[in-house]
């Protein structure tokens, strides 16, 4: 099973806010069960804290987790659901990273570890999420 992880998770566990080992004990699990990953709009939104990129691929590796680039497929399903957003009165102008990520899940995992904030349920209701096990 292939988890995708979500920034809002992935800097819990980096910052070790409220909550983070729940989900650094979930993520472990899911990484018994497949491989954890990280679209480049997680890298990018994760990895400011660190001075190279390499350093931040260090300390993903630590917690199991891979880069997976965004393929055209998903990137389209993004762009599709951004759209539906705009129709539907969204004030956003320009992509949001969230749709990105998400279409990146919906398309390249079986899964999304996250915490929801909304926009899974409104955009992308069919995507299973990993809970963190509270």
């Amino acid at each position: 099973m292939r988890t995708a992880v979500d920034s809002s998770v992935l800097l819990l566990i980096l910052r070790r806010q409220e909550g983070w080992e729940y989900w650094r004990d979930g993520l472990s699990r899911a990484a018994d069960d497949g491989m954890l990953l990280v679209c480049p709009v997680v890298f990018s939104e994760c990895s400011l804290g660190f001075t190279t990129a390499a350093e931040a691929m260090k300390r993903f590796d630590v917690l199991r987790i891979v880069y997976d680039a965004i393929l055209p497929e998903s990137a389209w399903l993004a762009g599709q659901t951004f759209l539906r957003y705009r129709k539907g009165n969204g004030p956003r102008e320009y992509m949001l990273p969230d749709f990105l990520i998400a279409a990146h899940a919906s398309g390249q995992a079986d899964r999304l570890a996250a915490l929801d904030r909304g926009y899974l349920r409104s955009y992308f209701p069919d995507l299973k999420r990993l809970e963190s096990g509270r």
